[in-house]
């Protein structure tokens, strides 16, 4: 039995949720998300109770696996919709910078070039110093657009230069001792 598959998704004042045979969509102050579920699972609204609740067709591997994550999907959409979804990115360099000017960000962090990431529409990103930080209602979107701006330059745990994630934190290495003698 799936712990998180059975629990039910509840849904605040202000989000409508729609379903049409597998496809899920809910609506909030932050915008619209759908999901296509798969076939092994069943998704109900309960409007009485202002609750979503998934039920698997049958105890087979499969229906298990997409049980709590159908289930962990609704969650994450009526959430985004609700209150959005946040990561925030340092850069850590001398001179490296990052400027946002329409929809493209620009990093300039020790290439010869200055590297280029679009940024979707259903994402944000707002540059306050060496901070970065990415919003959105679709998590995985913020996610994705997180990554690959820390992709360009991930830290490095000599100098610790690079781009991280605010909560990461980067183990350190010691660097080559001098080992004096003659």
């Amino acid at each position: 039995m799936s712990r998180i598959g059975t629990k039910p998704v509840a849904v605040p004042n202000g989000v409508t949720v729609t379903i049409q045979d597998r496809k899920v969509t809910v609506q909030g102050p932050k915008g619209t998300l759908e999901i296509e579920h798969r076939p092994e699972v069943t998704v109900q609204w309960e409007a009485d109770e202002s609750r979503v609740t998934v039920q698997r067709q049958d105890n087979s591997k499969p229906a298990k696996a997409y049980h709590g994550l159908t289930r962990a999907l609704v969650a994450n959409m009526v959430q985004g919709v609700t209150e959005g979804f946040k990561k925030e990115l340092e850069i850590s360099g001398v001179g490296w910078t990052a400027r946002l000017q329409g929809k493209t960000l620009f990093l300039s962090v020790g290439y010869a070039d200055v590297r280029e990431v679009t940024i979707p529409d259903d994402v944000t990103v707002e540059v306050q110093g060496n901070k970065m930080i990415v919003t959105g209602a679709d998590r995985q979107a913020v996610g994705q657009v997180a990554a690959t701006i820390r992709w360009h330059r991930p830290p490095e745990p000599y100098n610790g230069k690079g781009i991280k994630y605010s909560d990461e934190i980067i183990v350190r290495k010691e660097g080559k001792a001098f080992a004096g003698g003659s």
